[in-house]
């Protein structure tokens, strides 16, 4: 799979559709919504082909925080790792920038992001955090 962070590289059609339609956190999001969010986010595509499968984002100030959202792979491409390789660009995007802090929410992918160091944020059964200062 290939990660690509440039904004004229995302399918927007696919992305809001999939989060708008697909998605239990987002279901019914308008399409000016998620413009306006991707345009203030740090986002990337991930890409079998020319066809994008897989997207997140991350909302950050490039100095000590960053808060992962909307990441997601198509159903018809998981299982093969594309969710690990997207996060592991993320992460390493974050890295190079030197953001300390992350966090992020989850309802069901717990243990892929604890395979990253994070770890449940007590009080929370949804909310995660990663902190290397």
């Amino acid at each position: 799979m290939r990660i690509s962070s440039e904004a004229s590289d995302l399918d927007l059609v696919l992305i809001h559709r999939f989060l708008s339609e697909d998605a239990y956190w987002s279901k019914g999001v308008s399409r000016e919504l998620i413009n306006k969010a991707l345009s203030n986010s740090l986002c990337f595509g991930g890409f079998v082909g020319t066809d994008q499968v897989a997207f997140g984002r991350v909302v950050t100030d490039f100095a000590t925080f960053g808060y992962l959202k909307d990441i997601f792979v198509l159903p018809a491409f998981r299982g093969r790792g594309y969710g690990k390789q997207l996060v592991a660009a993320m992460l390493e995007r974050l890295e190079r920038e030197g953001v300390g802090t992350l966090m992020l929410a989850t309802q069901d992918a717990h243990g892929l992001y604890r395979a990253f160091g994070f770890e449940p944020v007590e009080g929370s059964s949804k909310l995660m955090r990663r902190a290397r200062l």
